[in-house]
């Protein structure tokens, strides 16, 4: 706002991150012009919203008939240098991605204008937001014609962490204990949408009943909303969405083409507009080439769907997570996803270790063993930290309400996949056990196998 030159802001991210609230906060919603592209739209409709909201901007009496969006364009041209020019403008367009309909010239009508007029002033701050985060990388930060290289600012949007959604629950009045966030981190993850509804003088259990098991939950059709809102075609990004959710430890490119049945470049476009969207993570094996890389579904609010929500969308039962959330299978997700929760806070990890300022690669590794000729066990590591000091931690996340207990049986298994480790990879650096836990290790004493300690508090 205060440079001497136009400026065109991108704000993008996932849907329910909070774009459209950061810059309404920031401006207070005083804008010269501002639009929300409409979803499902044709042109036609898209145009006729535009022209009324320039009306009422301008002040007219009438709207402007618009054949296409270079006109449209022309008409917030005019209407812009009618202002004052002791001031920056600023036109705010939300959900934009929406507004690209099919066979819509609105990509090269909005490069015209800020080439043609905008950006050669240096009284405009233009700002486009969108949720479709595929679709604002390519259109626009990664265009290859009139827009490459005119943004001046991107901001990327990112879920909050464990410790900013601490600090939200907190300013809405909510005392939970950081046991009870991080069970609630990993049933919405860090999106602030989400948080938002929380009731902070309920617990979590009833909560998580209100929001997705009444009938009336806020969040009950959320997912139905969720893919269909960001991606066309939806149905192969839903899909891809349910496998991942079934392979927790994550799956290859080609596991994944053969299971779904899509290929080639749609699959490689699926996968990569997921991972734009923080909905899935590549993640690489360790000693493996970049082929062998797997992917892993990573929103924490779709694995409860479909671990949940999806195989109980019938019951009559509006307590449900009240009435299962203390059974195996709900106990068995927490561990599953804990481990997800680590994988997401790895820099609060490094930094508890007390090697954020090393140089690290992380990856996964795995061993599927040779029982029928050898009798050789597999062995699965789900995160690996490889130093640039010549240290690879092989990390182990276990999630408890108490401090968890190595058994005898544990601590061999451990022992058995080190050393098969050592074997298959052939390294030649140091191997050190680090435990990641809630509340610590109950006996280390009795144990040699643990070599470094991080808590549910370090991931804060």
């Amino acid at each position: 706002m205060t440079s001497d030159r136009s400026e065109l802001v991108i704000v993008y991210g996932r849907r329910r991150v909070g774009k459209t609230y950061l810059i309404d906060s920031f401006f207070d919603g005083r804008y010269d012009f501002t639009y929300v592209g409409g979803h499902h739209l044709t042109q036609r409709q898209q145009l006729n919203k535009f022209s009324k909201a320039l009306k009422k901007a301008m002040g007219e009496k009438t709207m402007r008939p618009l054949t296409d969006w270079f006109d449209a364009f022309d008409v917030l041209e005019e209407y812009l240098e009618s202002l004052s020019q002791e001031r920056k403008k600023v036109v705010f367009i939300d959900e934009m991605p929406w507004i690209d309909s099919q066979k819509s010239t609105f990509v090269s009508a909005f490069e015209t204008f800020w080439n043609g007029w905008a950006a050669r002033r240096r009284d405009i701050v233009f700002i486009a937001s969108g949720s479709a985060t595929s679709w604002m990388a390519d259109k626009l930060i990664d265009n290859p014609g009139g827009l490459h290289a005119r943004i001046t600012c991107h901001l990327y949007l990112r879920p909050f962490t464990l410790a900013e959604t601490e600090e939200y629950l907190q300013s809405k009045g909510c005392r939970w204990d950081r046991y009870q966030i991080a069970q609630c981190y990993m049933t919405f993850g860090g999106i602030p949408f989400y948080l938002s509804l929380i009731d902070p003088q309920r617990s979590l259990v009833e909560n998580i009943d209100l929001l997705c098991f009444n009938r009336g939950g806020a969040l009950r059709a959320e997912f139905d909303e969720l893919y269909t809102a960001l991606f066309t075609n939806a149905d192969n990004y839903i899909a891809v969405a349910k496998l991942l959710a079934s392979h927790r430890g994550g799956m290859t490119y080609s596991d994944i083409e053969k299971s779904t049945g899509i290929e080639g470049g749609r699959l490689t476009k699926v996968l990569g507009n997921l991972e734009k969207c923080d909905f899935v993570m590549k993640f690489k094996y360790y000693g493996k080439k970049e082929k062998s890389r797997i992917y892993k579904l990573c929103d924490f609010f779709t694995l409860f769907y479909y671990k949940f929500m999806e195989p109980n969308a019938d019951s009559y039962d509006e307590q449900w997570w009240s009435h299962h959330f203390q059974t195996p299978s709900a106990t068995a997700w927490q561990g599953l996803t804990f481990e997800l929760l680590c994988l997401m806070h790895i820099p609060q990890i490094k930094k508890a270790l007390g090697i954020e300022g090393v140089a690290t690669d992380v990856s996964a590794w795995y061993d599927i063993g040779n029982r029928q000729d050898s009798g050789e066990r597999g062995a699965q590591i789900d995160l690996v930290i490889e130093r640039s000091d010549r240290i690879i931690h092989l990390c182990e996340m276990k999630f408890s309400s108490t401090r968890y207990r190595i058994k005898p049986e544990y601590e061999e298994k451990l022992r058995y996949r080190t050393a098969l480790f050592r074997d298959k990879t052939k390294t030649t650096k140091a191997t050190v056990n680090t435990f990641i836990t809630t509340y610590g290790i109950e006996n280390p004493e009795a144990s040699s196998i643990v070599n470094s300690e991080v808590k549910l508090d370090d991931l804060f």
